[in-house]
């Protein structure tokens, strides 16, 4: 007979912060062998107290351990070795199925006070939300203690592990009451400072009234005088983004504390951990390498009609594009000034705004025509309650209220809700799309567990409903739906003018998206001071968008401010991920339709597909959506489009016809690609621009007194 070799017993719990004997499986969010929550507990007085009380608690367990060990037995302790019982796992699979309605429970509670808050803003509705955060965050702290009791790492169970792994991270909910409580404050002050912000109007100066939604919007994409769109983007700057420059950098601390609490070095790093790959920030820098050369060509050929439009002095012919020129307060996408750069005018508009409008479109009206194009391919409908409690337009009666579209999951596997200040334009109608997708999504995952009921990462959720925005864009799909005229010809030219009003969509945003996190990255991680927000955006803004600023800049403005997620903490990177992997989607989701053949793409372009009415395309799409975040995304992946990885090739076969006409036209036009340095200065104060200001003044008086 074999002699039994002895073993060290499993031991799960730390002294003094480490294992005793660190799992050979411990994963990212348990590096070094410490435990997240209290990580840096000891690195300031104010922690003094809750340290000790969480050094008593170890030294009991401690000392609990060690007599489970004289006395040979394990089965009624802290820990259970699975190798040796597989109760263990029976045990923690238990633990977990209470541990996941009980979070669905709470976070119910949590949605409803959020919900409140965001549609009738209050320092009322405020102080509730905060409060059944707070308690909710000490919950999760009390069960993150339990779970620690569980020797996770080593089950051989993967999705017990993966559930224990998702679990270990509580993000903001790690911070001690009264900074969680601070946090919180924090994004809540800021949030209703960004949705009440209020500017005077252009031509009107007592009009002072005017909201971002709709009103600073409508102006910003109709107008085509620069004076006032000038007028209009200094003054929502200084309304929202200068506002909160104060709030920031305490958001900025609080935000690094959780993440080091959660044994991450910073936010930056507990933003990217979500994507599941250590090496995913060169990923994404690699992608934008890959698409910049498209976007050089539309930014190219862009500037171009915009000097033909407002003239070289306004728009320098090297120079980076003045970003209040764009259509959009952010230059985040451009397809506002299609008008303006259309490589066709004769030809056929994609522009359907005025056609819903003459047919009475109405914004409920438009969600039932996207809720249409999800039943089509055989994915669930909206519930009634969706249809009771969304808000699919702004109050007549109010203005306290987040106008920025959102999608809410409920938790209870019934109750759904968009909250969006619809206006009608075929704008919106792509946006009602998009966030039907995410309720879609919502649906489709309501069976897993609470931890999984979210998408395979972030990118995903945001790529629903833009895939099915891809179809819905398209000339076909118009005639289908009385948008646009059945004998409308859709012609080379015709085309040409849709997919760049969709490149005007997508591929610009593509670099806007990349800053927006580039930046925070930089944030967080130190290498961006707070006296150096401001200049430090608008120097990746310029280096990497080609944009600039339409007037001089100082550091006591915030610029990055005047962006909803930036003062809601939502981390961004997931949108230029979702602009990557929807064209992947939208290929396998087409090939499942039988409307498109890698072999010979040319034979039924990519850019024609129209994928409504084909349940084969609906059927593959539940598939992955179904799954939620119970795979890693590279598995999900790998079911949707058949390989487990970000690739830009689909997005890229999409746009080939109008990046080789785009080439040809801005060769024959001599235009310069790319743009030399940005003239705007930005400096550290407002008198300090004053001052250029003035000695500018008086050089140009005494030039002209020559």
């Amino acid at each position: 007979m074999e002699a039994k070799r002895w073993r060290w017993p499993l031991v799960c719990w730390s002294v003094g912060g480490r294992f005793v004997r660190p799992s050979a499986h411990s994963g990212p969010h348990i590096r070094s062998g410490r435990l997240p929550l209290f990580r840096d507990a000891t690195r300031s007085s104010k922690y003094s107290s809750f340290y000790r009380a969480t050094n008593a608690f170890r030294m009991r367990a401690l000392l609990r351990l060690w007599l489970l060990l004289l006395a040979g037995s394990w089965r009624g302790g802290i820990c259970l070795d699975p190798e040796q019982d597989t109760d263990a796992e029976v045990e923690a699979r238990e633990y977990l199925n209470y541990l996941n309605k009980e979070m669905d429970r709470r976070t119910n509670l949590n949605m409803l006070a959020a919900w409140n808050y965001a549609s009738n803003i209050s320092e009322e509705n405020l102080a509730k939300q905060i409060a059944v955060e707070a308690e909710n965050a000490r919950f999760q702290k009390e069960q993150w203690r339990e779970m620690m009791k569980y020797p996770w790492q080593s089950y051989k169970n993967d999705d017990i592990k993966r559930q224990f792994s998702m679990f270990a991270i509580l993000g903001s909910a790690a911070l001690p009451d009264e900074k969680f409580i601070e946090y919180q404050k924090t994004l809540g002050d800021m949030e209703s400072i960004y949705s009440q912000a209020k500017v005077c109007g252009f031509k009107n100066k007592t009009n002072c009234d005017m909201h971002l939604e709709p009103e600073i919007t409508a102006r910003m994409a109709q107008s085509r005088d620069p004076e006032e769109l000038k007028h209009y983007w200094v003054e929502w700057h200084k309304a929202s983004g200068a506002k909160v420059k104060h709030l920031y950098p305490k958001y900025v601390e609080l935000a690094n504390e959780a993440a080091v609490m959660n044994n991450f070095t910073d936010t930056a790093e507990y933003w990217l951990w979500s994507y599941e790959d250590p090496h995913f920030q060169e990923e994404i820098a690699h992608l934008w390498q890959q698409l910049k050369p498209l976007y050089l060509q539309i930014h190219a050929y862009v500037r171009r009609k915009l000097r033909e439009k407002y003239g070289e002095n306004i728009v320098p012919r090297k120079r980076p594009i003045p970003a209040h020129l764009l259509g959009n307060m952010w230059a985040q996408q451009w397809n506002l000034i299609y008008d303006l750069t259309t490589p066709f005018p004769g030809k056929s508009s994609v522009d359907v705004t005025p056609q819903m409008l003459h047919q009475g479109y109405t914004p409920r009206k438009m969600f039932r025509l996207a809720e249409e194009f999800f039943t089509s391919m055989n994915l669930s409908a909206m519930p009634e309650t969706f249809w009771e409690y969304s808000i699919l337009e702004k109050p007549k009666d109010r203005n306290n209220i987040v106008c920025h579209a959102s999608a809410w999951d409920f938790y209870d596997g019934k109750d759904y809700r968009i909250k969006q200040c619809t206006t009608v334009s075929a704008d919106e109608l792509s946006t009602a799309h998009h966030e039907m997708g995410h309720i879609e999504y919502f649906q489709q995952y309501r069976d897993q567990p609470h931890i999984y009921k979210n998408g395979a990462n972030s990118g995903f959720h945001e790529a629903v409903g833009d895939v099915i925005a891809l179809s819905v864009q398209t000339p076909k799909h118009l005639r289908k739906i009385g948008l646009m005229e059945p004998n409308t010809v859709i012609d080379p030219e015709a085309e040409l003018n849709h997919l760049f009003h969709v490149g005007l969509e997508k591929i610009v945003f593509l670099p806007f998206a990349y800053t927006m996190d580039l930046w925070r990255w930089d944030v967080f991680r130190g290498q961006i001071t707070k006296d150096h927000y401001n200049c430090a955006w608008w120097k990746l803004r310029t280096d990497i968008q080609g944009v600039e600023p339409p007037v001089d800049r100082s550091e006591d403005s915030f610029d990055p401010g005047a962006k909803y997620h930036i003062v809601a903490g939502v981390e961004y990177l997931r949108y230029f991920v979702s602009f990557v992997i929807q064209f992947q989607f939208h290929q396998a989701m087409c090939e499942a339709a039988g409307q498109f053949d890698r072999r010979n793409p040319m034979s039924k372009p990519l850019h024609e597909c129209d994928v409504y009415q084909s349940k084969e395309a609906g059927n593959l799409l539940g598939s992955m959506l179904r799954l939620g975040s119970s795979v890693p995304w590279q598995k999900a992946m790998e079911i949707m489009t058949g390989q487990g990885k970000m690739d830009a090739s689909a997005l890229l076969q999409y746009f080939s016809p109008l990046q080789q006409y785009l080439e040809r036209e801005n060769k024959r036009t001599g235009e310069y690609i790319g743009w030399t340095a940005s003239e705007r200065k930005c400096v550290q104060t407002e008198e300090e621009l004053e001052r250029m200001r003035a000695a500018a003044t008086t050089e140009q008086n005494a030039e002209e007194a020559k």
